[in-house]
């Protein structure tokens, strides 16, 4: 590993067939060096060390991008310092990302960044999921989420959220396939059903990752 791991990103992300062009490598950059200055304070994200950062999150990020049309309007629950919903739209700039989290501190991170990496079309806000639906009930192609902690949860959480034809998009680990039938009855009832199930492991031994996709029923 050089003493970069960004100068591998696009490596890695091509290995997912995602190209990024050296433009969106330097904004990876700013990201990575503002993380760490802004978690000595804060205490963002548990993984401090550059290679931890640059895989498991911003490669970790990526990898349900080609789930995602160009164009979508997607909202990431339980954001935390921007993860995925940032990295997807810098490697996607047509999308209207929202991201949403319940920490002020960490939101303000998210806006930090946002104005830093100039990006438009984003906007982070500061609300619990349960206020947020109020008044973005049915506003969402797709509800993402990396953080939540039960499948079930997010799929009562994330799907009144969705457009008709929306997904929800659950980024899991190791228990992914307990979660999935575990939370059958709740997906059956939401009239929801498992449209793929992708798994695959990050470089570096970084760990193994599985990606639930739900759709709606025709």
């Amino acid at each position: 590993m050089p003493h970069n791991p960004l100068s591998l990103l696009s490596d890695y992300a091509a290995d997912f067939g995602i190209l990024l062009p050296q433009g969106h490598i330097e904004q990876f950059d700013t990201y990575l060096r503002e993380l760490k200055a802004w978690n000595e304070k804060f205490n963002l994200t548990a993984i401090k060390d550059d290679e931890g950062i640059v895989i498991k999150h911003f490669l970790d990020s990526l990898t349900p991008l080609k789930f995602v049309k160009p164009g979508s309007s997607l909202l990431d629950i339980g954001s935390g310092a921007g993860f995925p919903g940032i990295p997807l739209k810098m490697a996607e700039p047509s999308l209207n990302v929202t991201l949403l989290d319940s920490v002020n501190k960490k939101v303000t991170f998210m806006r930090h960044m946002i104005e830093s990496l100039e990006l438009t079309g984003i906007e982070a806000i500061h609300a619990r999921a349960e206020e947020l639906a109020k008044t973005k009930k049915g506003s969402f192609d797709v509800v993402i989420s990396r953080a939540l902690a039960g499948l079930s949860d997010f799929v009562k959480i994330g799907e009144p959220f969705l457009k008709p034809e929306g997904i929800l998009i659950a980024m899991k680990g190791s228990r992914a396939d307990e979660e999935v039938k575990e939370a059958a009855k709740i997906i059956e009832k939401r009239r929801m059903r498992v449209r793929g199930i992708e798994r695959f492991s990050l470089p570096s031994g970084a760990g193994d990752r599985v990606i639930v996709i739900l759709e709606r029923y025709a």
